[in-house]
């Protein structure tokens, strides 16, 4: 496992700090420092153009220093090899506003500081990295670039976004992956409330299109352990519905229908290659850059 420093990577402690930028920061230095002292060296950005010598490379592009520093024989990648396109797609749906306690941020607030600090570190990297929020329709798309100045754009237009509304995922990533003509890597942060079966039909068009997939699956810990009691008046945050019910007579009932609910979204995306992630909103953002890092490798 990954050590890194829990301050630098705490979703609650850096959201008090407001700023979306500073936060991306401290997570991603945070997250650098920890690889930095971890046995994972070869996820290091030190070695963001460099790639271990193989068979048949010319030895004219080895990296001389590289190897006197680390023993080990490195060549200099050329930039089509190091350039990486990256797609952040983003819930926003009010599903994604919901939270159990006041202590934790929603779904939306960890999936924005998620976004953030990943595209930090892929412009670190010297990837492109473009962010696409959506409900029902596309609220925002910015086309991927590789500037550093691009972070701006990313976070001003995640600090604007406030999650409504109903939502549509299957349709949405159809859409992309029409839209996205130029193989990458697409990184789907969501509640997944929908249609299993429909978002993974969608998730498999971008599988056809050769794209690598991650879902970063994104619950808070009450709607996996339902900690509810006595008679509780549920409210669906993007119908209005209102639901009045006994907790305990639906708990088990519940529990069993969430739990095949994710089993759906595990197999499925394991029988179509699909990295699938469960993240809860007080988990540290080191485990979803740790995801990110070991599909860019």
């Amino acid at each position: 496992m990954i050590k890194t420093s829990h301050n630098y990577l705490d979703p609650v402690a850096l959201s008090r700090l407001g700023n979306m930028e500073l936060v991306a920061r401290l997570v991603v230095e945070g997250f650098i420092t920890g690889l930095h002292k971890s046995p994972y060296q070869g996820f290091s950005v030190e070695f963001s153009e460099h790639r271990q010598y193989m068979p048949g490379d010319e030895i004219r592009h080895i990296d001389w220093k590289v190897y006197g520093k680390s023993d080990r024989y490195y060549v200099k990648k050329f930039e089509e090899e190091t350039n990486l396109r990256t797609y952040i797609v983003l819930d926003a749906s009010g599903s994604m506003n919901y939270t159990f306690s006041d202590q934790r941020l929603t779904k939306f607030q960890y999936g924005c500081y998620l976004a953030a600090s990943l595209a930090y570190l892929m412009l670190k990297q010297r990837d492109s990295v473009s962010l696409t929020i959506f409900d029902q329709e596309i609220r925002d798309y910015i086309p991927p670039r590789s500037r550093a100045s691009h972070l701006h754009a990313i976070i001003s237009t995640l600090e604007k976004t406030e999650p409504s509304g109903d939502t549509e995922i299957s349709k949405i990533l159809h859409g992309l992956a029409k839209r996205i003509v130029r193989r990458g890597l697409v990184i789907l942060i969501s509640d997944l409330l929908d249609q299993p079966t429909e978002v993974l039909t969608a998730l498999k068009h971008f599988r056809h299109r050769k794209h690598e997939i991650i879902v970063l699956h994104l619950i808070d810990e009450a709607e996996r352990d339902f900690p509810f009691d006595g008679t509780v008046v549920f409210r669906d945050i993007e119908t209005g519905r209102i639901l009045p019910t006994h907790a305990n007579t639906v708990k088990a009932s519940y529990i069993r229908q969430f739990n095949q609910f994710v089993r759906d979204y595990q197999r499925g995306c394991g029988t179509n290659l699909i990295d699938y992630e469960q993240i809860g909103t007080a988990t540290k953002f080191d485990y979803a850059l740790s995801s990110y890092l070991s599909r860019r490798k």
